[in-house]
């Protein structure tokens, strides 16, 4: 049985930082190929673009429930945030009386 997202965060957030940083070196490396004098066609200088498509089109598709994840987790944790603001005000007024 698979663990909750909320239970692999650090490794859900570290796999897509691995992910896209291996798009961000093939993308890399086609372009130094090209440079390199490898091949001159019109479609392998179209590659890095492919692949910033793809990269594109893969990030939508994890990155869509994890959004939903974290608004969750603002709306939470901001509550929090405003219950300890309404509590600081309220000992800094008794504090002036």
């Amino acid at each position: 049985m698979a663990k909750s997202r909320k239970a692999n965060e650090a490794e859900i957030y570290r796999a897509l930082f691995k992910l896209n940083a291996a798009f961000v070196h093939a993308a890399l490396q086609c372009r130094k190929l090209n440079q390199l004098g490898v091949t001159n066609s019109k479609a392998s200088k179209l590659f890095p673009s492919f692949i910033k498509e793809l990269q594109s089109e893969i990030n939508s598709e994890f990155l869509g429930p994890l959004h939903s994840d974290e608004m969750a987790n603002w709306s939470r944790h901001g509550k929090v945030r405003q219950r300890w603001e309404k509590y600081l005000k309220g000992s800094e007024r008794k504090k002036h009386k």
